[in-house]
């Protein structure tokens, strides 16, 4: 069954997605749904060579994206202040790294797409031989701060969705 039907969720995610965009019930409309239900998780098996992300503890996945919306909101207002308000001089653009303990490479995806969707933050670089972050930061007032806010904020809840305890065994 997994051979032909990799994702049985995304699946039926996509018939419905297809069905509510054109808005219509009729027959060929689910036949065509379920085509593209059943093709696309399949050309799409060779871009996923870890596999699929097993979540561990989906309601922290929710509070951790919940946390993560009110903190773009509020950064939103604070990046467009200091553009609007204040002088180009008086900004601190700066590079900070930011050991990590999150190994799975569905978490550290996550953490990629949170830390690029905050306005003043771009995630630049992972150093893979020391597991740092090389964050940029649009206006850096204490680097502590930031270290403190990625590792608690973000990465201990993303390890609590994607990483077994046997995964967290393995740090050094």
């Amino acid at each position: 069954m997994r051979r032909w039907l990799p994702s049985p969720l995304l699946s039926l995610a996509l018939l419905l997605m297809w069905l509510l965009l054109n808005q219509s019930a009729a027959p060929a409309h689910w036949l065509l749904g379920a085509v593209l239900g059943i093709v696309a998780p399949l050309l799409a098996r060779p871009l996923q060579p870890h596999g699929h992300a097993r979540l561990r503890r989906p309601l922290a996945l929710f509070r951790l994206l919940r946390m993560a919306a009110i903190e773009i909101v509020r950064s939103c207002f604070n990046v467009t202040q200091i553009i609007l308000l204040r002088r180009s001089a008086d900004v601190n653009s700066q590079f900070i790294r930011v050991p990590l303990d999150l190994k799975s490479p569905h978490g550290l995806a996550l953490l990629s797409c949170l830390i690029n969707s905050t306005p003043g933050t771009v995630w630049v670089e992972i150093l893979p031989e020391r597991y740092e972050l090389l964050l940029h930061v649009f206006d850096l007032h204490d680097e502590a701060w930031w270290v403190e806010t990625i590792k608690t904020r973000y990465e201990q809840p993303i390890i609590e969705v994607f990483e077994t305890p046997e995964t967290r065994g393995d740090r050094r």
